[in-house]
């Protein structure tokens, strides 16, 4: 299992290794202890959530559970491809409002630890995309957000594609008008 530290702090990239043969691949997609040796600490998973997206272009997102039902995630793209996006909205960190973003895909199985007080969504590249995150706390409507997708200065990959959103997202408050229910060391 690879493990590469992103700019922003707490945020992994863990790409586990694919062992290929004449069956196909198998890859070890988790691994606590091997994380931990690594520096990792993930909280225990109660959830486990799965979205697929039929068409390239839809973009679920930014979204954020607010304290005390707080979310962090374990996000892996498991058919199709997507471009994955993590924004710093802890008050005070050196980062807030810093954005990260990678590819993700089936085929090379990379995953990305988001923990709470980061907003995340992604945008499909490929029709029949399927995304599952493993959270770290249930799911509560009363506390569930979301930031407009195009007002914290992400360069997506749209390349002529015209975003699909739900009518919650493509209603929702831009970063400037946002006010974070984070701080640091309230997660």
């Amino acid at each position: 299992m690879h493990i590469e530290e992103t700019p922003l702090n707490g945020v992994v990239v863990i790409t586990p290794k694919q062992f290929t043969d004449s069956r196909g691949v198998f890859s070890e997609v988790w691994n606590r202890r091997t994380l931990e040796q690594s520096g990792v600490n993930i909280p225990d998973f109660v959830q486990q959530n799965q979205s697929i997206s039929s068409k390239s272009g839809t973009i679920r997102g930014l979204h954020y559970q607010s304290p005390p039902y707080a979310q962090g995630k374990l996000v892996r793209c498991s058919a199709g491809r997507v471009f994955d996006v993590v924004i710093d909205i802890r008050e005070h960190s050196k980062t807030y409002g810093q954005h990260f973003g990678l590819e993700l895909t089936a085929q090379k199985g990379t995953q990305i630890w988001v923990p709470a007080g980061f907003l995340h969504g992604f945008l499909t590249l490929a029709p029949e995309s399927m995304v599952i995150y493993s959270s770290t706390s249930y799911y509560n409507p009363k506390s569930e957000g979301s930031v407009l997708w195009d007002s914290c200065g992400i360069d997506w990959p749209l390349a002529g594609l015209n975003p699909t959103l739900s009518e919650k997202d493509a209603a929702a408050a831009t970063f400037d008008a946002f006010r974070t229910p984070f701080s640091i060391g309230c997660e």
